[in-house]
């Protein structure tokens, strides 16, 4: 598989270097980090593709680090803990964890776990090997990283406001309707949904236009819908 980097978030060092040692024997690059903070740490450092993340930690636990990641980006995350109790699983799962692997755990089941995640990512389309990058005039989009930014400088988009900007960046020019930016990323019928892409775009216009009342990237026209200017 690959190329991929997995980011392991673990405080016990063994484990970090255990976990490598196989993850290397398949072929995928390593990032470490010993906590939440590190984490976020290295995250805005490198393009990471997943990451397998402890939940007691110091500084910032597992569940509180994945809350954060997922303000910003989908990567897959699948959680590490020493507990066998459902209550870490259902709270991982519920701020967004995809999987969940209990200590100690057999680590050839770790890396099935792994590989079937980095597939999943792939199939989806969320992961992209190459032409992963979209310019227009300062403002870029990266598929393979989840990143937004603007003339160089990170943007922080939720997810939904980051497949609204994938979907114009990828399609620039071209008028969406209300509709079809609903359907297309919330993957549901659109009922009344107007209010709510309407709030969607003026909170990314907050963030990539320097005058959002005079948006010179995010244009709507007016009776059709909006479209991400060329």
């Amino acid at each position: 598989m690959g190329p991929f980097n997995v980011l392991v978030v673990d405080d016990e060092k063994e484990i970090r270097d255990a976990i490598e040692i196989y993850l290397k024997n398949e072929g995928i690059t390593v990032i470490k980090a010993c906590d939440g903070i590190e984490a976020l740490e290295k995250l805005g450092e490198n393009t990471v593709h997943l990451i397998i993340l402890d939940v007691m930690m110091p500084r910032l636990d597992g569940i509180s680090a994945t809350f954060k990641i997922r303000e910003q980006k989908n990567i897959p995350i699948i959680i590490l803990s020493a507990k066998s109790e459902d209550t870490d699983k259902i709270l991982g799962l519920q701020v967004g964890a995809d999987d969940y692997v209990t200590k100690p755990f057999n680590p050839l089941e770790l890396i099935a776990r792994v590989k079937s995640q980095l597939r999943r990512y792939v199939t989806l389309g969320t992961y992209e090997g190459k032409n992963t990058q979209i310019n227009l005039n300062g403002l870029t989009l990266d598929k393979e990283a989840k990143e937004v930014a603007i003339h160089g400088e990170a943007v922080k988009l939720t997810p939904i406001e980051y497949k609204i900007v994938e979907l114009l960046m990828s399609h620039a020019g071209r008028v969406f309707s209300i509709s079809e930016i609903y359907e297309r990323v919330w993957k549901e019928p659109c009922y009344n949904a107007e209010n709510t892409v309407a709030v969607h775009i003026r909170k990314i216009r907050e963030k990539i236009e320097i005058d959002p009342k005079n948006p010179r990237y995010l244009k709507v026209v007016w009776g059709i819908g909006y479209k991400m200017e060329k």
